[in-house]
């Protein structure tokens, strides 16, 4: 195999045998990295041109119920100082993105029991009375189909799931006690239901291997998300995975590219993980073919306490000053910031 003859195929047909993606994986160089950053770029543009779409991120709660090994939010760190929002912080939040340009929020926190169905639907249809041309993407974890099927008919739009990684035992190892095949349903229900939904991993998590990574890759493919949250693994110093190193730029850049290349349509964030990891994470993440920034607009008083892992890039940026600063910088990448909704084609 030759890992040119990969990257083209990858590029003029949009997939790839198991055994290709991880030869690709694991004898990439850096001549080979600028052919396949280049060609997942080119991909990006013939559906998106050069537009980069924000979203405001609020974190509602760092409340959850669950153990995942690596998140500081987890339930049993005790250190964590915790908070949840109420629903007039939540528009107060949403009023300053929307006036800031942002026409989506993402309303993203820990599973916390104290969001029932009732006052999420309430907290949903309220920002859609107020603001009706803006899209609301939620990130709150599993759920049940019905819970779902509320949310989406009060208002949401999108969902975003990780599925964190498609290789079972992996995925029972970091998540205890939680099933796999649970995930997946939930995956299944959202996008029978109708979401834009979002699947997503993490590159480096203790114990992956690059087979874990083709995994994650293929179920993608197979999954066809409409969008894909993928960044490096970053330790917590609260969890048990304190000790590990995090993941690599260049590994996490290299399935970034290749998801693009799978998945022409797909939504896909250069994440704040990867801004925290590199200063210029973000930049070379929109290099390879992402498409999708989620600046912070939660409180400021309460941007530290939503802690998943260490050393967190931008949280303590002023809204307004930070979003001149976004502007900014993607002109300098050579894109331009795009204030619309940013819906996947499909959706459209």
């Amino acid at each position: 195999m030759n890992v040119e003859e990969i990257i083209y195929s990858l590029y003029k047909n949009n997939n790839s045998s198991e055994e290709e993606l991880l030869f690709l994986i694991q004898n990439i160089d850096k001549n080979n990295m600028k052919l396949l950053i280049d060609k997942a770029d080119e991909v990006r543009r013939r559906t998106y041109k050069n537009k980069v779409y924000i979203r405001g991120l609020i974190e509602i709660s760092n409340y959850c119920k669950k153990n995942c090994m690596y998140c500081g939010i987890r339930r049993d760190n005790t250190k964590a100082c915790r908070y949840r929002l109420t629903k007039e912080e939540i528009l107060e939040c949403a009023r300053r993105g929307n006036d800031l340009g942002y026409k989506t929020f993402v309303l993203q926190g820990g599973e916390d029991p104290y969001y029932t169905d009732e006052i999420m639907v309430d907290i949903i249809s309220s920002l859609k009375k107020e603001f009706p041309n803006n899209a609301i993407t939620l990130s709150l974890g599993e759920k049940s189909h019905d819970s779902y099927k509320a949310f989406f008919d009060a208002g949401a739009d999108r969902y975003l799931l990780r599925h964190e990684t498609a290789s079972k035992k992996l995925y029972e190892d970091i998540h205890p006690g939680e099933k796999f095949g649970d995930r997946i349903n939930c995956l299944k229900d959202l996008k029978e239901i109708g979401y834009q939904t979002g699947a997503g991993f993490m590159v480096g998590i203790p114990n992956q291997t690059d087979q874990d990574l083709v995994n994650d890759l293929i179920f993608l493919k197979e999954f066809q998300p409409a969008m894909c949250g993928i960044g490096p693994f970053i330790s917590h110093k609260d969890t048990p995975f304190n000790n590990y190193e995090n993941g690599g730029l260049d590994k996490t850049i290299t399935i970034l590219a290749i998801t693009r290349l799978l998945l022409p349509q797909v939504l896909l964030p250069s994440t704040t993980a990867l801004s925290s990891i590199d200063p210029k994470g973000r930049e070379l993440g929109i290099k390879a073919g992402c498409n999708v920034i989620m600046p912070n607009l939660s409180p400021m008083s309460q941007r530290k306490k939503y802690s998943l892992y260490d050393n967190k890039a931008y949280i303590l940026d002023e809204d307004a000053e930070y979003r001149k600063m976004i502007d900014k910088n993607i002109s300098e990448f050579g894109f331009k910031v795009e204030e619309s909704r940013g819906d996947n084609p499909n959706f459209m």
